[in-house]
């Protein structure tokens, strides 16, 4: 069995952002978006992330 991420909810949410830029913001711009929604992840996590 799998178990859950620590990062479940963040990782739908960068993988949401992504398909709505089309695959044009890289995880700089991602990071940004997910501050400006109140959500604090290091820019390194979200790098790993969506790796």
């Amino acid at each position: 069995m799998k178990t859950p991420s620590a990062y479940e909810n963040e990782l739908k949410r960068i993988e949401s952002i992504y398909h709505e830029h089309k695959g044009r913001y890289g995880y700089r711009r991602i990071h940004l978006a997910l501050i400006n929604e109140g959500i604090k992840l290091n820019h390194k996590t979200v790098q790993r992330l969506m790796g």
